[in-house]
């Protein structure tokens, strides 16, 4: 339960940002939310992550890992340090711990796209925490 509210707070982190720019932030629906047994102190977190036609997340980090999976359409994504690339439906990619994503888009401005995401953090730690410009 913990989970909702704090995807829900963090879906708001994007609104301000995105009304200067008149897009609304994408949509992020958390599938489930676990505790891990065996590494005290860490969980594991799986959602989705629904894009519309053109639309792209702010620049942000995780404090812990990511791993995606594009279930539809194709997303664009740059870590820093490394060069944006084109997901397609059916590949994925990882991301480690504190990694900047300057880049996370819908690579379509015409069809929808949707990405699964399963990470790994601590209990207490931030899913998502915006770049400052």
């Amino acid at each position: 339960m913990k989970a909702l509210y704090l995807i829900a707070a963090l879906s708001l982190l994007p609104v301000a940002q995105s009304y200067a720019h008149d897009a609304a932030p994408e949509n992020v629906k958390v599938l489930q939310e676990k505790m891990l047994k065996n590494v005290p102190g860490k969980k594991t977190l799986m959602l989705t992550v629904d894009y519309a036609p053109g639309q792209s997340s702010i620049a942000h980090k995780h404090e812990g890992t990511a791993m995606a999976y594009v279930l539809e359409g194709a997303i664009t994504s740059q870590v820093k340090g490394e060069p944006a690339i084109t997901y397609k439906a059916g590949e994925f990619w990882y991301e480690a711990a504190g990694s900047e994503h300057l880049v996370s888009k819908n690579a379509s401005t015409t069809e929808p796209a949707k990405l699964l995401v399963f990470m790994v953090l601590g209990e207490k730690e931030a899913v998502l925490i915006p770049l400052k410009n």
